[in-house]
């Protein structure tokens, strides 16, 4: 359940107080106040996941821990490697137990036996390189998960991803098209209301039709000297806010801390169509890099931000060079 909220966390930072759903991105809080607020959408991505998820522990005696039943699932996998749905129980283990590692490996040996088949083994994988770099959601893992809707068109996690995959690649309609269909499954009864928001706000951006200008947040990200040893191999998440609202920011990339980089944000990293950067706002851009992993603020992560002016500022310099208290 962690690796799949840290993901819809990751996925829906950029959601805003009137709009639905995802990701987990820098696209997705969760699907997986209306989508009101990064923790509402959280929320219902936990919910999406529990209602979609086939997700179940080994049955073994009570006496054994999970540990224990998923070290002997994977010693008799080892013995009977033809198994696709003991590597695919094991996989789904894994992943309850915060190891994507060995997740992954497991899906992906699922998914050689299925000979790419089988959609479960297709989204376990595509979520997982999600969370490692949600820029996989427009590249390797976006191509996952329109595998997996080819095999299981109602894939309910698919669905979801896949939406929020077609809204950054602009293509609203099949993003809207999606979370419909995510309607017609019977979603819990609270998170029902924050989809048939986002439906509604994609049908307001289909009519509104293609937006104007070329609005676009350029910064480069440098580290200070003697905040190295703070950072370690964490991931850096760049954050464009708007300073005279308290909603979820305007876009995120989640990017790994390699020093200097040079990030582009735009409209297409809002995630939600209804609020995202626009030409004459003057924002805020901040990177973080968090110890955590997770695109909430937490004590000790390094950070730094730099005010911006879009439409008429060029490339700025971000120095993250204090603590986050």
């Amino acid at each position: 359940m962690l690796l799949f909220v840290t993901l819809a966390a990751t996925l829906t930072l950029a959601a805003i107080l009137l709009v639905s759903v995802p990701l987990l991105r820098g696209k997705t809080t969760a699907p997986w106040a209306a989508l009101a607020s990064v923790i509402v959408l959280l929320a219902g991505s936990v919910a999406l996941y529990a209602t979609w998820s086939n997700w179940t522990w080994p049955t073994e005696r009570a006496a054994q821990s999970p540990a224990e039943m998923v070290a002997k699932l994977a010693r008799r996998l080892e013995r009977e490697p033809d198994d696709l749905a003991g590597w695919l129980r094991l996989a789904r283990s894994y992943v309850v137990m915060g190891q994507p590692s060995l997740a992954l490996r497991a899906y992906g040996r699922a998914d050689h036996l299925a000979g790419g088949k089988n959609a479960e083994a297709l989204i376990g994988i595509a979520e997982i390189l999600t969370v490692q770099d949600d820029k996989a959601l427009t590249g390797a893992a976006g191509d996952l998960f329109e595998r997996a809707l080819a095999i299981d068109p109602k894939a309910g996690k698919a669905l979801f991803f896949g939406a929020v995959a077609a809204m950054r690649r602009g293509e609203l309609p099949v993003a809207r098209e999606r979370f419909a269909t995510l309607l017609s499954l019977d979603p819990p009864a609270e998170v029902r209301p924050l989809i048939e928001q986002q439906v509604a706000a994609l049908d307001r951006a289909i009519a509104a039709g293609p937006a104007s200008g070329d609005a676009a947040v350029r910064v480069t990200v440098k580290l200070a000297p003697g905040m190295a040893a703070t950072a370690g191999d964490a991931p850096l998440f760049v954050f464009v806010r708007d300073p005279a609202s308290q909603g979820p920011p305007l876009a995120v990339k989640r990017i790994a801390a390699k020093f200097p980089l040079q990030v582009e944000l735009t409209a297409a990293d809002a995630m939600m169509p209804s609020r995202a950067i626009a030409a004459g706002k003057r924002v805020l851009v901040v990177a973080r890099i968090s110890r955590t992993g997770r695109p909430e603020a937490a004590s000790g992560d390094p950070f730094g931000e730099v005010s911006y002016d879009v439409g008429r500022d060029a490339m700025r310099e971000i120095v993250i060079d204090r603590l986050t208290p």
